[in-house]
């Protein structure tokens, strides 16, 4: 049929060929290189000693990207970070998100090439084929790994953190606590944002020398602290607010109703659960990041799944919550909250 246009179909088919470049480059730690100055090609390949054959088609490919700006042209262009790459992808930014990219180059990159098996049979793709132990249980046991995984989850979060410190009224609530944790970092950022506030980070006790280090760094250990415990078999910490930042995902629907109740159970009259997540739209036509994520959790768990707003209402209200709202956060992420 004429006038139809493969351009798309090609864009994403081939895809991979742009994801690998970008996440090479993160892997190299190219755009911490070019924070401090401007380099040509050939100081390119000897600052991050690559082969003479990378350039200038590596360097030229993320300009055409747009994720590095070039001025000039031939041998003695001199390449730069674009504002989102050096805000964004340079290792001493605060902003720093390629954290996340550094575990997917290190990890989901080849899993996913196992997707159509994943399809097929249900099951993860990941460490556990080899190992046979659940993702979590692989992930703690390897410190290194560990902190990795952490360090993801951080820089993917930061930004709807943020927004969710600045959207939610904090101001009838004294108490928060973050179940699943991590770094600390949900818990941090909504200290630093409300002084009157006093919040907890939640995760196992393995996690909990990582938080305690963030939290120091914060200056905020007056009023944020960590705390060691297992959310299936401990009650959580009672709080005003229980927030749980990209975990009710990672498990299946026995589990994350299971997770809920708990939640239920440590709230007071009035309390807020709030779920940070890339919530599917409830039509399932819209938010493609957020059922791509859905697949990759097929790829990490097998029985795990993302949800819509509408799911998670349901869920809760089976549990006792009364009232519920969607907040937009960042790009596909929102925070889905239930009130008691």
């Amino acid at each position: 049929m004429s006038g139809l246009d493969p351009s798309p179909i090609m864009q994403v088919g081939m895809g991979f060929f742009a994801s690998k470049t970008l996440l090479s480059a993160v892997e190299l730690g190219l755009f911490t290189k070019l924070a401090s100055q401007p380099l040509t090609g050939q100081d390119i390949a000897a600052a991050l000693q690559l082969s003479p054959r990378a350039v200038p088609d590596f360097p030229d490919a993320l300009v055409a990207l747009k994720f590095l700006e070039r001025d000039g042209d031939g041998p003695e262009a001199r390449y730069a970070n674009t504002p989102e790459s050096g805000f964004f992808l340079d290792r001493d930014s605060p902003a720093y998100i390629g954290g996340i990219l550094e575990m997917a180059n290190a990890r989901l990159y080849r899993f996913w090439g196992d997707l159509t098996e994943a399809l097929r049979t249900g099951k993860a793709q990941n460490e556990t084929k080899v190992s046979g132990e659940p993702l979590f249980a692989t992930l703690y046991a390897d410190q290194a790994r560990l902190e990795q995984f952490m360090n993801a989850m951080s820089g993917i979060s930061a930004g709807n953190f943020k927004a969710f410190a600045g959207a939610f009224d904090f101001s009838k609530y004294s108490t928060l606590c973050d179940v699943g944790g991590a770094t600390g970092l949900l818990a941090c950022t909504v200290a630093a944002a409300h002084p009157h506030l006093r919040c907890t980070s939640f995760d196992l006790p393995k996690v909990v020398p990582i938080a305690m280090r963030r939290i120091e760094q914060t200056g905020l250990t007056d009023r944020v602290t960590a705390v060691g415990g297992d959310f299936f078999t401990d009650s959580l910490p009672q709080a005003d607010v229980i927030t749980m930042g990209m975990i009710l995902h990672d498990w299946n629907l026995a589990t994350k109703k299971a997770l809920i109740r708990k939640a239920y159970d440590a709230l007071p009259p009035g309390g807020a659960f709030v779920v940070i997540e890339t919530l599917i739209d409830d039509a399932r036509r819209e938010n493609a990041f957020g059922l791509l994520m859905s697949l990759n959790m097929l790829i990490e768990c097998g029985d795990a799944f993302d949800y819509t707003a509408a799911d998670f209402a349901g869920w809760c209200r089976e549990a006792g919550f009364r009232a519920f709202e969607t907040v937009r956060l960042t790009g596909p992420s929102s925070a889905a909250i239930a009130y008691k």
